[in-house]
């Protein structure tokens, strides 16, 4: 071992190969340089000096850490919390992520990777939604790398958010709602049900069909959506309207309290993608998709002046930017914007022709 400076570490031959040693906040560490060249040992200790003087020191162990132990680390975060969404993102990982990041080392990964998986994968046809989604699965594994006891992460690289220009605008318009309401009602009393809810409420599909009999009150006219049961897992409670309220007492009428509120001869309702294509095409709408009933809902909030706190408590949007979202101008909308527009303008204009023709009616001795 050769004598040094005291804090500038030390270059040692163990056998055959040369280690280093160096200090970190008072704990010392030591990994071998992998060679039998003096000089490049050397090397490798200048740049571990380097890294802890910059802050930029991650460990011989971190270093070793490759994106596939953070994936596994995110995937069982994501059992252990009982996430809803498990089997999309174990798809994310395994399909699209895990064959390009999964064998590099976490303190590889870099802007430029990223921007070439944007790249590759909208050559592929993926939409910047997609792509949206699975950097940020990625994003996640690196937070929670982070966050482990010793670190497995110690810099989070910035990743790139795409603007998503995909987003669905597809909604009911007023004149649509009875042709689909008599279509659903053809089908089964059941799905009429789960139309009226979607289209007033602006619920998920799994909220909906996940309903329990004991969590309809029709004496308090109310709806309970338990903890857990939700996709943010908090508890929401609605009051029903008329309609709501007669279909539903259908529904239940005859059930035991943890019976399903949606059945379909005599079985939970699980997927109704084929009935429901059936009556959209049957009522005219054949491109809508049931998931667009939720932005339907939301905007016939906002339009009847329900105040925003309230709308989102209703649909269950936790964050405004989302609510947003869905709060679709339609071509309506801005037919009924330029209809006041001008019916403004006309008004203005008589009004003003009425003071000018006042002024013109007076003499102008009356006038001097």
């Amino acid at each position: 071992m050769s004598g040094r400076l005291r804090g500038t570490g030390c270059v040692y031959l163990r056998g055959k190969v040369y280690w280093v040693k160096y200090h970190r906040n008072g704990k010392a560490f030591a990994e071998s340089a992998k060679t039998g060249d003096r000089d490049k040992a050397e090397k490798l200790l200048q740049r571990r000096l380097a890294q802890v003087i910059t802050g930029t020191f991650v460990g011989p162990r971190a270093e070793k850490i490759r994106v596939a132990e953070l994936a596994e680390d995110f995937l069982r975060d994501y059992r252990i919390n009982g996430r809803k969404s498990l089997d999309d993102a174990e798809t994310r990982w395994n399909l699209h992520l895990k064959p390009v990041f999964g064998h590099l080392r976490a303190v590889q990964i870099s802007t430029d990777q990223f921007n070439k998986y944007v790249d590759d994968r909208q050559k592929t046809g993926a939409s910047n939604a997609t792509i949206n989604r699975e950097l940020a699965a990625l994003k996640r594994m690196f937070t929670l790398g982070a966050q482990t006891t010793p670190q497995k992460v110690t810099r989070i690289p910035h990743f790139p958010h795409l603007a998503e220009r995909n987003v669905r605008k597809g909604f009911v318009e007023d004149a649509q709602y009875a042709a689909l309401a008599k279509a659903c009602a053809e089908v089964g009393l059941w799905l009429r049900g789960l139309f009226e809810c979607g289209y007033t409420y602006g619920w998920r599909i799994s909220e909906l069909l996940g309903l329990r009999v004991n969590q309809v009150n029709i004496a308090g006219g109310t709806i309970r959506l338990n903890p857990g049961e939700t996709k943010n897992d908090d508890p929401r409670m609605v009051k029903m309207s008329t309609g709501v309220k007669v279909l539903l007492a259908a529904l239940i009428a005859g059930k035991r309290p943890d019976d399903f509120v949606f059945t379909r001869d005599g079985e939970a309702v699980r997927d109704f993608r084929g009935a429901w294509e059936a009556v959209t095409t049957a009522a005219g709408a054949p491109d809508l998709l049931f998931h667009d009933l939720r932005r339907t809902a939301v905007r016939n909030m906002v339009r009847a002046g329900i105040a925003e706190r309230v709308a989102m408590s209703i649909s269950g949007h936790k964050t405004r930017s989302v609510f947003e979202r869905y709060n679709i101008v339609s071509e309506r909308d801005l037919d009924d914007a330029v209809r006041k527009l001008e019916i403004r303008r006309e008004t203005v204009t008589k009004q003003l022709q009425a003071e000018a023709d006042e002024i013109s009616s007076v003499p102008p001795s009356s006038v001097n």
